[in-house]
């Protein structure tokens, strides 16, 4: 075999190597399936909004594990000077509100809040996890294993 078919060869499969390394990290802290978007107090002024729908969150560790999916709803508050960032991140989670679409949002080595049960009173919200933003599964990935095991939760089954 000639020098330049090894190294094509070796820098091949050092790609190859890379991506699934990139692949195996997933930073999302909070998949979703959202069916409604409260904003408190106002829709035009929030400090506060309730994601209702379906949720796993991560489990802290390395890699790309979630737990069991649950039915519920999230309540956040935004620190005041990071108001701006909450609300683009909110109104991005209105935009799916109700569509079936799978979302990522917060962090995986972060505090989340918490899954509250649907009937539970919206009281002491959790601070909002400003991480990477909102990320909108696309088709390919709309399918993960996760957002399958939510739209599950969802439809009862």
């Amino acid at each position: 075999m000639r020098l330049s078919t090894i190294g094509g060869l070796v820098a091949a499969g050092a790609c190859a190597l890379a991506t699934v390394t990139v692949m195996a990290s997933d930073f999302v802290g909070v998949y979703a399936v959202i069916d409604k978007v409260v904003l408190e107090p106002s829709d035009s002024a929030p400090e506060r909004v309730q994601i209702r729908g379906a949720f796993a969150f991560s489990d802290g560790k390395r890699g790309s594990g979630y737990g069991d999916a649950q039915r519920g709803y999230l309540y956040y508050s935004c620190p005041p000077a990071q108001l701006a960032v909450c609300r683009r991140e909110w109104a991005d989670l209105q935009t799916v509100a109700g569509k079936d679409i799978g979302v990522g949002f917060g962090g995986r080595y972060v505090a989340n809040g918490r899954i509250r049960k649907a009937d539970e009173p919206a009281a002491s919200p959790d601070v909002y996890p400003i991480e990477r933003g909102v990320t909108r599964l696309s088709a390919g990935h709309d399918s993960l294993p996760v957002i399958d095991r939510i739209r599950a939760v969802l439809r009862g089954r």
